[in-house]
């Protein structure tokens, strides 16, 4: 079977690193990790977990918590995204990813922004043998991809200057010129109306996708779900009603969400 990723998988992968690697990512992502979380995330027995927990400890990669929990070390740079409610919503989406994956035959993603960047939590990868592959830790603009595009186009304008227009822009990096500004607010203005956001070949060649932002029980937007497709495929794939396939994997998920509060809010 043949993956469309942006990473490809080394010819000859050294597990131990992989594993460090995907450690690392969790504890940006989730924020905190018990022993017993990281051992099941890697598929690994709890000693393997601690011993890789030790190493990222001795390099200043995480530090332990009163409780005894591997929270982001100064290595880390940059704070988490979230600390209590990014495991959960991983937890109640992936049912409802692997429902909407199976479909669909394609990848379903769930992501959160961060910023003016979106990071990617989960993965569920598609049943086609030529698919989009896994995405789970990777950082790209919100402004490009379809599920940031989507919790974009739910910000107030005075939010959406500070974060492209903004001195603090201009110096990350993230400024949107003078001449591209108004199409891109009139593209937000469009997928309020429609309730979702595409991605032609924006941040992957060769790739479309798209994406919905998702709400707890009190409208806040806590992160985004999209479907992702070679491009070739996304014509038929939509024409096949994906949006109302999306729209109701939103509605259970909402539903799911509302009755296990998720707060963007909570541990930020």
């Amino acid at each position: 079977m043949q993956n469309l990723p942006a990473r490809k998988l080394p010819t000859y992968p050294i597990e131990a690193v992989d594993n460090a690697l995907q450690l690392l990512q969790l504890l940006r992502d989730v924020g905190s990790l018990r022993l017993k979380d990281a051992a099941a995330e890697l598929k690994v027995a709890p000693s393997t977990a601690h011993r890789l927990l030790a190493m990222l400890v001795y390099r200043g990669f995480a530090v332990q918590d009163e409780s005894r929990r591997y929270v982001p070390g100064p290595a880390m740079g940059a704070g988490p995204a979230g600390v209590r409610w990014t495991r959960p919503l991983r937890e109640i989406s992936r049912p409802h990813m692997e429902l909407l994956s199976a479909r669909t035959s394609e990848t379903v993603n769930l992501m959160i922004r961060v910023g003016t960047k979106v990071r990617f939590l989960d993965t569920v990868e598609g049943t086609n043998a030529l698919r989009v592959g896994d995405r789970q830790g990777t950082v790209m603009p919100a402004n490009k991809a379809s599920g940031g595009k989507a919790m974009l186009a739910e910000l107030d304008l005075g939010m959406l200057e500070q974060l492209f227009r903004s001195p603090n822009a201009e110096i990350g990096g993230d400024n949107i010129p003078d001449d591209d500004y108004p199409g891109f607010l009139r593209e937000l203005e469009t997928i309020r109306i429609n309730g979702f956001a595409a991605n032609f070949e924006g941040t992957e060649e060769g790739i479309s996708a798209f994406g919905m932002a998702i709400h707890n029980g009190r409208g806040n937007v806590v992160g985004a779900i999209s479907v992702a497709t070679p491009v070739a495929r996304f014509r038929r794939l939509f024409d096949a009603g994906l949006v109302a396939v999306m729209m109701e994997t939103r509605r259970q998920l909402e539903i799911d969400i509302a009755a296990n509060p998720v707060d963007p809010s909570d541990g930020d």
